[in-house]
């Protein structure tokens, strides 16, 4: 398997109090673009959603190719959730959670619950000993060879793009409508999450009056399973690249999780736009306070942010076939050089 670029090395002077002082002055969100892009967004959507449901009484093929757009701007909504939930796209709190409600109602996700569980996610990007909080699930290498077979056929069809991409939304959006279970399992996520519940059945009332149940179905459906599709895939290849970071918890460093740990997907200028520059994820990761529309402006300022670990989307899919941690070689690697490895080893003895 051809490999992915190898990461660059970082300059001496990558330190807290460098980078901090380069990040503070885009860390400020301006209110008016905050607010044009909110509306944008949510005016495109409407408009998508409006004609894929005048197209129901066509061949539903038109109806199917519309949700590829539609899909991309419930994207976008998720990934203005996102900023909220990082208290980066307003000053306002109120503001935050308030837009962040809705945009998380638009994409089926309990906004509080998932502010929640994302903050974990940036607080142990690439720990060895603290996975599983928010991101994709791996194994190292030395797990998966003392796994059982069991443990290793569903890792294996978890790694599988297919599952991960078609099955992992359906998933997603049953799991958003059940409370968590042990620590997360607080009275403020159990009301994000019941809350989020009824004000999504008044939006399935509200749309079945005007198109039927099975239009609201038929129109949002597919559009979300391929934004959330998108969405997977754009996680996955952020974190999951040959030469990420994962370190134990004793040297585990925050600023190389994030530049190290964190790709820069570099994508088209119109999709750039439909994801609100989270191809950017390094600085994101480096500065959540920063909003994703003032991401590529602080990322042109310094060298140093330009110094991550870029993969285009022709390169990202490479990162896909990628599912181990190897700690000898510290890199991912795929099931085929763990297959080789046990082969080679079985034919010595």
């Amino acid at each position: 398997m051809k490999t992915l670029t190898r990461a660059p090395t970082f300059p001496a002077e990558l330190d807290p109090t460098s980078w901090r002082a380069l990040v503070r002055a885009y860390e400020a969100p301006q209110r008016r673009r905050s607010v044009l892009q909110l509306a944008t967004t949510l005016v495109l959507l409407a408009i998508a959603c409006t004609l894929s449901a005048r197209t129901l009484s066509g061949p539903y093929w038109i109806t199917f190719l519309i949700a590829i757009p539609t899909a991309f701007l419930i994207v976008r909504s998720f990934i203005i959730m996102h900023d909220c939930a990082h208290g980066s796209y307003f000053k306002s709190r109120l503001a935050n959670d308030v837009v962040g409600f809705i945009t998380g109602a638009i994409t089926l996700t309990p906004y509080v619950r998932w502010r929640r569980e994302h903050v974990l996610h940036h607080a142990t990007t690439g720990d060895l000993d603290r996975r599983g909080e928010g991101d994709t699930w791996t194994m190292t290498v030395k797990e998966y060879r003392a796994a059982s077979s069991t443990l290793r056929f569903r890792y294996r069809l978890y790694r599988t793009p297919l599952v991960f991409l078609l099955v992992g939304p359906i998933k997603y959006a049953i799991d958003q409508r059940l409370p968590p279970t042990g620590k997360a399992d607080t009275p403020q996520v159990r009301a994000s999450v019941r809350e989020t519940n009824l004000a999504l059945l008044a939006i399935l009332l509200a749309g079945s009056a005007l198109i039927g149940p099975l239009g609201v179905l038929l129109v949002y459906a597919p559009a979300y399973e391929i934004a959330m599709g998108i969405g997977a895939y754009i996680i996955w290849v952020q974190h999951q690249f040959e030469d990420t970071y994962w370190a134990e918890h004793e040297s585990w460093d925050y600023t190389t999780a994030a530049l190290r740990g964190s790709s820069y997907l570099k994508l088209p200028r119109v999709l750039d736009w439909l994801t609100c520059s989270i191809g950017l994820h390094h600085l994101h990761h480096l500065s959540p306070r920063i909003p994703n529309y003032r991401l590529r402006e602080c990322h042109e300022a310094h060298p140093m942010f330009r110094e991550a670990h870029v993969i285009t989307l022709r390169e990202s899919r490479k990162a896909v076939a990628l599912a181990l941690w190897d700690e000898e070689k510290q890199k991912l690697v795929g099931f085929d050089a763990v297959d080789l490895h046990q082969q080679s080893s079985q034919r010595v003895f």
